[in-house]
């Protein structure tokens, strides 16, 4: 792959892209072939179509699909098993029962929605879905309602706070490219997030929970086992446990930040030991270790019983892990096709007002290879030239920026991973997942961006 250079334009690769977006959607839909197995298929395939050399195929197609299941397997296996615990000792539902309580079974989807603003602040989209999980499944049992109702505020919630806030990675890096001052950038960034979660979390996951009011989950990954706990922990004791790796993932996050911002020096030692526990994987394994003796061990779980206990919440996510490494397999067989570049260069002299190309630059490439921090950086790197010969002011410069992350989270679908993520854990099929998600996240994106432009029309 060193030597090898695309030589198809963008129209074909286009096309490439859109006929194996078409055969993944009719070989799951119509001829029911399980979702893993066409994922992998049609990765392969257009690897072959888009031209990329035999000797190098197989190295392709399994770097998309380990880089993918590296990050997100250690999260939903660990997430898991703190989600056992929690569900199993009475924690979840004690928790479900003291929110209830305090906010009134009308306002719980949206009190789960702010409580999932809050967490995202440092926690990734993937780590943060997978701790509130259990929290929502028994709020949603308790009640009675539409999963769809409970878990979309809590998703989406995630999705903003990953997408347009900083300390995560997009906007860091969006910002970067810009110059964008971060402080004013968190600012902006929140102000945005918040009526966006509510537009298209909170109340599109109203109307989604009517459409769809399916109230179990088959296989779910943290469903309830049946039977009454006795000896419930403290709701303070789960609140605590949930908050654990927010606070260690906000020391990898703050200590990175005050780095960028040249704050502290990344170097020194106690600073690297901040950012290993805040890594998401190691942030979780430390809240599963506190989790065994203060969930299993202190309510009279131990030994064989607590290890079968852990043991029994990874089946269910099996599938949930390697279909999402699938759709990480077939965005990276895009990207390596050089899709992303040839896209890029079409659209570099875009005759248009400079908010909307970054906008534009990024939607394109969001839907045609599904990474949306491939097509954060992508886009903020191409467009990064015409936007610091502008004569823009700090503001201005951060509603791009905005405008930029708003473009990169538009209509997640089967090529990305975080669409079968969502889906499974769920317990969505395709059809649906396309008539929620996506659509919301196309939502998400719109409402975002115009709150971009009336930013940067005012200041």
């Amino acid at each position: 792959m060193e030597n090898w250079e695309q030589t198809l334009t963008a129209g074909p690769l286009l096309g490439i892209a859109a006929a194996g977006i078409l055969l993944i959607l009719l070989l799951i839909i119509k001829f029911k072939l399980h979702a893993f197995v066409t994922l992998v298929l049609v990765s392969v395939l257009t690897a072959v179509a888009a031209g990329i050399p035999l000797g190098s195929l197989y190295d392709v197609v399994m770097g998309g699909f380990r880089s993918t299941l590296g990050d997100v397997g250690i999260l939903v296996g660990l997430g898991a098993m703190l989600g056992k615990l929690i569900e199993h000792s009475g924690g979840a539902q004690a928790l479900a029962d003291s929110m209830i309580k305090k906010f009134g079974e009308d306002r719980a989807p949206l009190a789960l929605g702010v409580a999932s603003l809050i967490l995202g602040f440092p926690m990734f989209f993937d780590a943060g879905l997978v701790v509130m999980l259990p929290i929502v499944f028994a709020v949603a049992a308790r009640l009675g309602g539409p999963i769809l109702l409970y878990a979309f505020p809590t998703a989406v919630a995630f999705s903003v706070m990953h997408i347009f806030v900083p300390p995560h990675p997009g906007p860091v890096a969006a910002s970067t490219f810009f110059g964008t001052n971060l402080g004013l950038l968190v600012v902006v960034a929140i102000i945005i997030a918040v009526p966006t979660f509510y537009f298209t979390g909170y109340l599109w996951g109203k109307y989604v929970g009517r459409k769809y009011n399916f109230t179990e989950v088959l296989g779910a990954v943290f469903g309830r086992d049946g039977q009454d706990v006795k000896n419930p922990p403290k709701t303070s004791t789960v609140i605590m446990i949930l908050l654990l790796p927010m606070i260690l993932i906000f020391l990898n996050t703050g200590v990175d930040f005050a780095t960028k911002a040249g704050m502290i020096a990344g170097s020194e030692p106690w600073a690297q030991a901040f950012t290993f526990i805040g890594k998401s994987g190691i942030a979780l394994l430390i809240s599963v270790l506190v989790a065994l003796p203060v969930l299993g061990t202190a309510r009279g779980i131990g030994g064989s019983a607590l290890d079968k206990l852990v043991d029994s919440s990874l089946g269910p996510i099996a599938s949930v892990v390697f279909i999402t490494g699938a759709g990480g397999m077939y965005g990276g067989v895009l990207r390596a096709s050089g899709i992303g570049k040839a896209i890029a260069s079409q659209m570099e002299n875009l005759g248009i007002p400079i908010i909307l190309a970054v906008y534009l630059v990024a939607v394109v490439l969001r839907f045609a290879q599904g990474s949306a921090t491939v097509a954060l950086t992508t886009a903020a790197g191409l467009m990064a030239p015409a936007v610091l010969a502008g004569d823009y002011s700090p503001v201005q410069i951060v509603a791009i920026t905005i405008a930029c992350a708003a473009g990169s989270v538009f209509a997640s679908h089967v090529n990305d991973s975080g669409f079968w993520l969502v889906g499974r854990l769920l317990g969505m099929d395709v059809k649906t997942t396309l008539k929620t998600w996506t659509v919301q996240q196309a939502l998400e994106s719109a409402m975002a961006f115009l709150l971009a432009v009336l930013v940067f029309v005012i200041f």
